[in-house]
């Protein structure tokens, strides 16, 4: 099964294209993702103890082969949304998942914060991360030669992960 897990604040934003199509990508499915966990939707309940909404997202992540992981780029890292998310997951809440940190911003000038803060959470919640983290411009996350790019080197390592 593969999930996607949007931290856009907003339901159907750009982050939420671009984790789909990823999604899709990587299942060579045009049916995938299997899930598509919108953090909007929850909102509040985020901070709410045994929300069984939140409850029933956590446990789809936790039992996802594959966990495409998107954030829109916020003051040079990933959304509080997303975060709050992360944090209702136990230590080891990922293990077994193959994670792929997708971030989505306006500027090149935040290319790495997918690698640098978004996939060490994952990897701490004891999620494998395989491939490198994908960056995507804001104004490219409709193009596939965004994705072709990043798929020609990551689909050999997520191929070999237990996919």
């Amino acid at each position: 099964m593969i999930v996607t897990v949007v931290g856009n604040p907003r339901p159907g934003s750009r982050t939420s294209a671009a984790a789909r199509r990823l999604a899709r990508r990587i299942a060579g499915d045009p049916g995938a993702p299997d899930l598509s966990v919108e953090l909007a939707e929850l909102g509040p309940a985020l901070l709410e103890a045994g929300d069984r909404r939140v409850e029933a997202a956590i446990a789809a992540v936790r039992a996802a082969r594959i966990a495409v992981v998107a954030s829109p780029t916020f003051k040079a890292t990933y959304s509080g949304l997303l975060k709050l998310f992360l944090d209702r997951l136990p230590g080891d809440g990922l293990a077994g998942v193959v994670a792929v940190p997708l971030m989505v911003g306006a500027t090149e000038a935040h290319a790495l914060a997918p690698e640098l803060l978004l996939r060490p959470v994952l990897v701490e919640l004891g999620a494998t991360c395989p491939t490198r983290a994908l960056y995507v411009l804001e104004t490219e996350h409709d193009k596939e030669e965004v994705y072709d790019r990043w798929l020609a080197h990551a689909l050999p390592r997520l191929n070999g992960s237990a996919c």
